[in-house]
């Protein structure tokens, strides 16, 4: 078994490894898709992150490629059915891990828009802090604010359970309904009252192509003047240019995001905004869930080289 390794990864993980035949591009520079092209030749088996594009030309190229193990939940980067068609299985890594530091970015990028604690920590490095005063830099406290939960899975409940810690009235909206969090005060409510009755609107929902650009221009002008919206998910399941024209208008009041919909690249008029605050991708960038992510790509390619069923296989 050769393995080709896209990006870097935690040393522990490359640990693991010892045994294994395997080239490793050891830098956080993505690859371009002929770089990886081409360290696929010859191998059999690849460990890449969400941000590598695994098309049908990738797929194509790499003629000995009979598993994909993908370093994330996701696997949307994939072209899973074309792999299947060609007989290469396709991984993913869940991890506990990620779910709950995917709910503490979201609630931290909450907290920060609402305290205006980017925006005061840059006033201050430039010198406009000058003592306490009554008014500077006034935010509003979450207790007793609606919370508008968008897709009620594992991180949307991790969330839930937070916001409601904190004293906020938590409505939710998703394809399925969870009891579980519903008996924990949770309500479930359609789409249009969501937009309607949240404060913070936050966003938790796998990415299908139905779901494209849901929250667009009709949906940031049915939402509260003084609402802030987060997006912690998946890029396109906001129309980000809609998005920010309502933040340069006045239509809700702030936002908050983590992912973008044509990342790496960020809509150039939310870079110029001071209502909203920008995470490069951080959603489960902990040690914890990463050594998670790594361990289960090292126990599937365990699995497979073992004539079993890759535990995480989604194809």
């Amino acid at each position: 078994m050769k393995l080709f390794i896209s990006s870097r990864v935690p040393e522990e993980i490359i640990k693991r490894l010892e045994g294994v035949d395997y080239s490793y591009n050891d830098s956080n520079v993505p690859m371009t898709k002929e770089e990886i092209i081409a360290g696929l030749q010859g191998k059999d088996a690849l460990i890449c992150p969400l941000s590598d594009k695994i098309d049908k030309e990738v797929i194509d190229a790499a003629k000995d490629l009979k598993l994909i193990l993908n370093y994330g939940a996701g696997f949307d980067n994939i072209d899973i059915a074309y792999a299947r068609e060609k007989g290469i299985v396709v991984c993913n890594a869940p991890a506990p891990s990620s779910a709950v530091s995917t709910a503490e970015l979201a609630f931290t990028l909450m907290l920060a828009q609402a305290r205006q604690l980017i925006r005061g920590e840059k006033d201050l490095r430039e010198g406009g802090f000058h003592g306490w005063r009554p008014t500077y830099f006034l935010g509003q406290q979450l207790k007793g604010k609606t919370l508008g939960i968008f897709g009620m899975g594992n991180i949307g409940q991790n969330l839930a359970k937070r916001a409601l810690a904190f004293d906020m009235k938590v409505i939710y909206n998703s394809r399925n309904r969870k009891e579980a969090i519903e008996e924990l005060g949770a309500t479930y409510v359609s789409f249009e009252e969501l937009l309607k009755e949240s404060d913070f609107i936050s966003l938790h929902s796998a990415f299908v192509p139905e779901l494209k650009h849901k929250f667009d221009a009709d949906a940031f002008k049915a939402m509260k003047k003084s609402a802030t919206f987060i997006n912690a998910a998946r890029g396109p399941l906001i129309d980000e240019q809609a998005l920010a024209d309502a933040l340069k208008d006045g239509t809700i009041a702030g936002a908050a995001l983590d992912v973008y919909e044509f990342e790496p690249k960020v809509t150039e008029d939310l870079l110029h905004l001071d209502n909203v605050t920008l995470a490069p991708h951080l959603g489960n960038a902990t040690v914890e869930a990463r050594l998670e992510m790594g361990n289960a790509c090292v126990d599937n390619l365990e699995d497979f080289i073992a004539g079993k069923k890759p535990r995480n296989q989604v194809n």
